[in-house]
């Protein structure tokens, strides 16, 4: 079971109601059981490393969902406990049959209809996003009509919010980074805006939206919720019925960053003409007032009252209120805690601005982790009180949403409870740079610590192996490795390590140091820096200045950048805008677009990032996570860990379910699946060893010849050919293209585009191109001139072929003989037939010489079993320890399994092997291009001249039969049987084709017997 917690966490279908959960022990671990039913709606986070605070040792801790008997452990259990009764009521709500029942407006009524049951073409919302949107739904409309003990409910909920946020009504809806909190806002405008246009005066919906947000990042990914976005989910994701779209139109949705919440100065003006402008008086206000901000931050919002506000990663929206006790932090601590607070207040405030001067309903926080942050005056991770609805990590590890994460849980380090890599900053904390980049100059990037330097070389190492995986499975993006710094002068130290620099020497001269790893180097072996590079530097300094791209990054990405453009017209209508992006922008959008293909950072394959990137950062391709900064709590590392979580893929297994993804993290002490033993990497598939088994098999040992090519001694004087039916070219239009095409306009006549106007070519014209190309391509010697007395007897070889070989079909002539591709393949079966008829002549007259001569690799002439090893995931099939040196037979089909079968069983086998990684080629051209084709089987077999004097049968197992399969066919008969066995190093060789699954058997006995001749000595 424990295992099976790893390898197939996922229990539930992303659509249906969660019927099975893990189960978790007091300590918030999981026990590796599976329980029936729902997870509770609890608050199991696992505990953090003690810290210590002045006076006695105590362990600092997340306080969600732990009983211990402090207030503010009896807090969090109420919270837990008012989630899951709403919870209750909102499942039995669900359930009721009949939208008569569900108590809510006609409207209402039909968009849950609508989101529950309609069958979207693509994304469907999740059972979670339902769900949030379903609890504010009940709150709003059904809630408040309810009995009073559900009133009372609603009445607790909202003294819990004012008692935190006076004047303003609060409700959180709790949901897993990754399940997708665009759509529930999205949800939550259709709802609220057709409510509010077909029912004005109801004070219960509203149309105008004001969304919040803690970056740039967030805000322009919002943009989707414009319903003049050319991608608004609206309509791409099918979220609102098409006869409702018109009422979405005339919803108003402002969306900002908090920062926007700023007095801003009015007055572009220095300290010097401040000082002369005030004189003597009082102080200038030059700052802009409380209205005048809200007039600029949402000018089209001012019309209406009460509207509705949305805090997307809520956590940092809170009113702080004075520390209870006090606290021994560290220095980055502090100043973590410092920036907090001041975001937290900017952004508070501009809500109460708001509420003050134009009206706010309801504010609904949407957050992975509503807790208060440090330095708020609570317990560090203490839940928002007016939280409504939960849907965990854990939940969506369930429900298969989300990536699993994996954490170092064990090492090779003797004494240590903690692994090294779990814990990685406090082991090399001290050899770190503190301060910042501009202040830090003259750090060397290829000195970085040893334990840092070990820790990038072991994740990297499974990111290599990850990358050449996604490469095989065809993903067109590359996997995104994140590493989080603590602050930028740790950032550019790692960034210049991995991705490389320049480093000026004593003469000023600059000279190119390779990125320390070969995929995320933006240097090439030349030291000339790419023009797209593969990794990029984010922190506040690199988007000032744009430094990390290069000069001819615009150049080399001028098709990405005019979309860029495009899109940006479209979205704001301003043309001058989009035509001067600049450098800031462009590498907003880099970040921005990693992951997506076709787009900027499309191929980015390294993002080094200060503190924990952008929160909301939607990048899906995030396989590896490498901290470099102190993590006090695990509030912080959910919130870092949570960059990777965002699926890759999004597709059903036959179990409806979705199959797990793994992110992989170091540095960041993450405890939430913690398990005794170290995990393994989980490879997509299981990788077969094969190899040859020595030295118990040996006697088993195949050896073959390497054949690099062939030398044809063509005839002086008698010429004849031999065709057989692999000599035929049928010509039809798969393989010439098609030969009919309608063509029409949007009006008058169409015509139809053929072939037949080239059947005026005649034969003999045609004949005549043929036995030129032949002589030219074929029959002419390097430095000797063309022998055109040839010519003549040649001609009547090509004649002869076209009359008897060609076969023409589906509108096509002899005349598409002409083209170069059509005209080799025709003269590489002629000039077979030519040796065929020759080395038959030559045989008879006892001149082997004349026979085709193969030439062999003059660096390894001989192959054999014995160096057969490799890995593969291919089925493998096991040998039979008799007849074959290899372990494994390594199958490409069931007709493949049924010829070893046969083979194995038939007395006169002596031994076989897969042509799998053994190195059996044989050259050969097809439409003037060489080739190799690789036979599938070699079977050693007594044909009645004893195991002494065996015949060697070379097989091919084929179904289908294209011009490809006849040419190497043809090849093998021709060229290489005979010329392998002309040198009588290898013993006798054969060739043999079975296309009938059901007729091998019979046809290998009969071919073992000498009843089937196959091509070669017997």
């Amino acid at each position: 079971m424990e295992d099976r917690f790893f390898t197939h966490p996922v229990l539930n279908p992303p659509y249906e109601y969660p019927s099975r959960h893990w189960e978790l022990d007091d300590d918030g671990q999981p026990t590796h059981r599976i329980n029936a039913g729902r997870r509770p709606a609890e608050f199991r986070t696992p505990i953090p490393q003690p810290k210590k605070t002045k006076g006695q040792p105590v362990q600092e801790r997340l306080a969600v969902g732990e009983a211990g008997g402090s207030p503010e452990d009896d807090q969090q259990s109420d919270i837990a406990a008012r989630v899951g009764e709403i919870r209750g009521y909102v499942d039995l709500w669900r359930e009721m049959p009949g939208s008569d029942n569900w108590g809510v407006t006609p409207e209402t009524a039909r968009l849950l209809q609508h989101w529950r049951n309609y069958d979207f073409s693509s994304y469907r919302p999740f059972f979670c996003q339902l769900e949030a949107v379903e609890t504010m739904i009940w709150l709003t409309e059904v809630a408040p009509r309810e009995r009073p003990e559900i009133r009372a409910l609603l009445r607790s909920l909202d003294q819990a919010s004012t008692d935190a946020n006076p004047n303003l009504l609060r409700m959180a809806l709790k949901l897993a980074t990754g399940a997708g909190k665009t759509t529930v806002m999205a949800m939550l405008i259709a709802w609220q805006t057709v409510n509010a246009v077909r029912r004005p005066a109801s004070r219960n919906f509203t149309r105008g939206f004001l969304i919040v947000t803690p970056g740039i990042t967030i805000k322009d990914r919002l943009r989707v919720l414009q319903p003049n976005d050319p991608d608004n989910y609206y309509v791409s994701r099918e979220l609102v019925p098409p006869d409702m779209r018109e009422d979405i139109k005339r919803a108003k949705i402002v969306i900002t960053n908090y920062h926007a919440f700023m007095l801003r100065e009015r007055m572009d003006i220095s300290s010097g003409g401040r000082a002369l402008l005030q004189g003597r008086g009082s102080d200038l206000l030059t700052r802009e007032t409380e209205g005048q901000m809200i007039q600029r931050v949402m000018p089209d919002l001012m019309s209406l009252k009460n509207i509705l506000v949305m805090n997307d990663e809520g956590h940092h929206c809170y009113r702080e209120k004075p520390e209870t006790e006090e606290r021994t932090l560290k220095v980055e601590e502090k100043q973590e805690a410092r920036k907090n607070n001041e975001a937290a207040r900017v952004w508070i405030t501009g809500l109460e601005s708001v509420k003050k001067r134009v009206g706010v309903r309801r504010v609904i926080d949407l957050s992975a982790t509503p807790f208060f942050l440090r330095g708020s005056g609570y317990e560090e991770g203490t839940l928002f009180p007016w939280t409504v609805s939960n849907f965990s990590l854990m939940d969506a590890i369930e429900c298969g949403i989300v990536k699993l994460p994996r954490v170092p849980v064990s090492d090779n380090i003797p004494g240590s409870d903690m692994p090294t890599y779990r814990a990685l900053w406090e082991n090399i904390r001290r050899d770190m740079p503190k301060k910042g980049r501009g202040k830090a100059k003259g750090l060397e990037p290829l000195e970085l610590p040893v334990t840092l330097r070990t820790a990038l070389e072991a994740l990297y190492g499974h990111y290599d192996r990850t990358f050449d995986l996604w490469q095989d499975a065809k993903i067109p993006v590359p996997p995104c490795f994140v590493i989080v710094c603590n602050n930028t002068s740790t950032s550019k130290l790692v960034y210049d390590f991995v991705s490389g620099f320049e480093r000026e020497d004593k003469a000023g001269a600059k000279h190119a140091v390779s990125g320390h790893f070969a995929r995320f180097s933006n240097y090439d072996e030349f030291g000339t820096r790419l023009a797209r590079p593969y990794t990029i530097l984010i922190d506040s300094e690199q988007l000032e200045s744009g430094e990390a791209l290069s000069r001819d990054f615009r150049t080399m990405a001028a098709a990405e950048i005019e979309q860029f453009r495009k899109e940006r017209v479209e979205r704001t209508g301003d043309r001058r805008e989009a035509e001067n992006i600049t450098d800031h922008d462009l590498l907003r959008e880099v970040m921005n677009t990693v992951g997506k293909e076709d787009r900027l950072g499309g191929q980015i394959r390294c993002v080094v990032s200060v503190s924990m990137l952008t929160e909301g950062w939607d990048a899906n391709n995030v396989t590896h996570i490498l901290g470099v900064r102190a993590f006090g709590t695990q509030l912080l590392c959910e919130q870092v860990v949570g960059r990777a979580l965002r699926r890759q893929s999004y597709e059903l297994n036959k179990q409806n379910r979705f199959n797990v993804e793994y992110a992989d993290v170091l540095g960041v002490p993450f405890d939430f699946t913690a398990q005794p033993v170290a995990p393994k990497p989980q490879p997509p598939q299981r990788l077969l060893h094969v190899m040859a088994v020595r030295p118990d098999r040996d006697a088993c040992e195949i050896r073959f010849p390497r054949v690099a090519g062939y030398r044809i001694e063509l005839p002086k004087r008698e010429l004849s050919a031999r065709f057989t039916q692999d000599s035929k070219l049928p010509l039809t239009p798969e393989l010439v293209g098609p030969t009919r095409t309608r063509n029409e306009g949007i009006i008058g006549e169409g015509v139809d585009l053929n072939l037949v106007h080239t059947q005026v070519l005649r034969l003999p014209t045609v004949a005549y191109h043929l036995t030129k190309h032949l002589l030219l391509t074929k029959w002419r010697e390097d430095g000797n001139e063309l022998p055109v007395a040839f010519f003549g007897r040649l001609k009547r070889v090509v004649t002869q072929w076209l009359e008897e070989c060609l076969v023409c079909s589906g509108g096509t002539y002899p005349a598409q003989l002409m083209y170069p591709t059509i005209a080799e393949m025709a003269c590489e079966r002629i000039m077979a037939a030519i040796v065929r008829a020759s080395s038959e002549t030559a045989a008879s007259n006892g001149q082997g010489n004349q026979m085709p001569k193969v030439l062999l690799d003059p660096f390894n002439p001989t192959g054999s079993t014995v160096h057969v090893n490799f890995r593969t995931s291919k089925v493998g099939w096991r040998s039979d320890p008799r007849k074959c040196h290899v372990n494994y037979v390594i199958l490409d089909g069931d007709w493949e399994r049924e010829f070893c079968e046969v083979a194995q069983r038939h007395p006169r086998v002596l031994r076989y092997v897969k042509n799998h990684g053994l190195g059996l080629e044989a050259p050969y051209h097809l439409g003037g291009i060489k080739r190799t084709y690789l036979p599938d089987f070699i079977v050693v077999l007594d044909d009645g001249r004893g195991a002494d004097d065996p015949l060697r049968l070379v097989v091919e197992i084929k179904g289908y039969r294209g011009e490809d399969a006849k040419q190497k066919k043809e090849t093998m008969e021709t060229y290489w049987v005979p010329g392998v066995n002309a040198l009588g190093a290898y013993g006798r060789w054969a060739f043999a084709e079975f296309t009938d699954v059901f007729e091998i058997e019979e046809e290998f006995s009969r071919i073992v017997s000498g009843e089937l001749p196959v091509a070669g000595g017997r």
